[in-house]
């Protein structure tokens, strides 16, 4: 599984370029055409691996649950976010993907609640859960790199 926790961390290492280069402003613009932004893609992020890897596995998420209920999926920004929230979201692209890997190596997903996504596979354990979210940053990376060039 360390190959699964290397692509999370080139594909959170991105995440955290995007922040780095675009201002809150460009962070909160969202393009004609699209129906988010790019800071609501990389919280989604964050939002969906805590739903995939630990609510369905019936452990407590590291966020929120309002952060989850915030960025879920058929969700969309309803305002601006503000510099602490972009830090807040910075901050959380590194621990959650380092409690969920420590987590894993301690071997703490011993449950997991099998779940269809809207994209139709099926995860019926945390290492389908793991796999599939990089199937799904990589998504919401492509989505990330499209908005870029229109803020």
């Amino acid at each position: 599984m360390n190959s699964v926790f290397e692509v999370q961390k080139t594909s959170r290492e991105i995440l955290l370029k995007v922040l780095d280069n675009h201002s809150l402003e460009q962070l909160n613009k969202i393009p004609q055409g699209f129906k988010n932004n790019l800071i609501w893609n990389i919280a989604h992020c964050i939002a969906a691996q805590q739903a995939l890897v630990y609510k369905l596995s019936g452990l407590p998420s590291i966020v929120s649950d309002e952060f989850i209920a915030k960025y879920r999926k058929d969700t969309k920004p309803e305002g601006d976010v503000s510099q602490n929230e972009v830090d807040e979201i910075r901050r959380l692209l590194s621990d959650t993907l380092h409690q969920a890997e420590k987590d894993y190596a301690d071997k703490i997903f011993t449950n997991y609640t099998e779940y269809t996504t809207s994209m139709g596979f099926t995860l019926r354990n945390i290492e389908d859960a793991l796999s599939f979210n990089n199937y799904h940053e990589g998504t919401h990376t492509g989505i990330i790199m499209s908005i870029r060039k229109l803020v």
